[in-house]
């Protein structure tokens, strides 16, 4: 985490503390938290935030916390459930930015303070998140670099959230400045290793020529990994997330090559802290961009969320 942000982030959670510490005495906050997905080390790594910020307040603060498992029906479930139980914040990780809207909506009805953290959700007080265009053109610029220049790369996609969405963004525009690389394949892997396996062969199978492949995430790069390592041809890839076990596999050398790292632990630390002042009636930004940073063989090791 930057120097700058660590000072920020702990400026932020001081003034809180200051300001909200009598208030927050006679009555702590119910918290729910929607996470798209929980078999995630991201979202694992989340979620103990989640728990240590709830204890700072004592045994009598109530955390409900859900996974949507990628099903918007059951994230609109999960959070009218939390709502029915009566929490005061709500951290809503959405599987689909728009489609949680209504839930968002019914939230506030009821003077619910509701940020997304990691990815965008429509109508929300507040977004915490990575500045994922930025995630994208290092990635895909670190790809450009791995070819040499030029040649045909492919780019594994995923699930239709804003995040996903600029990471493509970013990395197409990184592609775009190198006339010598071509583009020739976008498939969605969904963000899951098994799905990613069978995706990735059969762009490498369509494409016999591909140099490079650039995933959304760390758990669809590592399927591709997979099906590079078991094809024995030389295509090279890069992601984004900076998950401990893609990381260990770049410090290890081989066609993973390079990941645009997220910091999740401080997305939810900042997110949770946002909540908790808004809760208290601070004006809090409406978004709140954390930076990214890329870890390639010269860095990997040592790196940690």
């Amino acid at each position: 985490m930057p120097a700058k942000m660590k000072i920020a982030v702990s400026a932020l959670a001081l003034t809180v503390a200051l300001s909200t510490g009598v208030a927050i005495a006679k009555e702590a906050p119910k918290i729910g938290v929607s996470f798209q997905e929980m078999n995630n080390p991201y979202f694992i790594v989340m979620n103990e935030e989640v728990t240590s910020f709830a204890q700072m307040f004592g045994k009598d603060t109530k955390v409900y916390v859900a996974d949507a498992r990628h099903d918007i029906a059951k994230q609109l479930s999960d959070i009218e459930d939390m709502i029915q139980k009566g929490v005061n914040i709500l951290i809503v990780n959405p599987t689909d930015s728009e489609g949680v809207r209504s839930a968002v909506e019914a939230a506030k009805s009821k003077g619910v303070t509701v940020v997304s953290v990691d990815a965008q959700a429509a109508g929300v007080d507040a977004f915490v998140g990575s500045k994922n265009y930025d995630a994208g053109v290092l990635a895909c610029q670190a790809l450009v670099k791995e070819i040499g220049g030029s040649g045909e790369v492919a780019i594994l996609d995923g699930i239709a959230v804003v995040p996903i969405l600029e990471r493509v963004r970013g990395c197409k525009d990184a592609l775009a400045k190198a006339p010598d690389v071509k583009l020739v394949d976008v498939q969605n892997g969904r963000q899951e290793r098994d799905i990613s396996v069978g995706v990735a062969e059969n762009m490498m199978q369509a494409h016999p020529n591909l140099k490079g492949i650039f995933s959304v995430n760390d758990g669809g790069a590592m399927g591709v990994l997979a099906a590079i390592e078991g094809s024995g041809k030389k295509v090279v890839l890069t992601s984004v997330d900076g998950a401990p076990e893609a990381v260990k596999a770049i410090d290890a050398g081989g066609a993973f090559k390079a990941t645009a790292a997220q910091f999740p632990r401080d997305q939810m630390r900042i997110g949770l802290a946002i909540a908790l002042a808004r809760y208290m009636g601070a004006n809090v930004p409406p978004v709140i961009p954390v930076d990214v940073k890329l870890v390639d063989k010269s860095n990997a090791k040592g790196f940690a969320w």
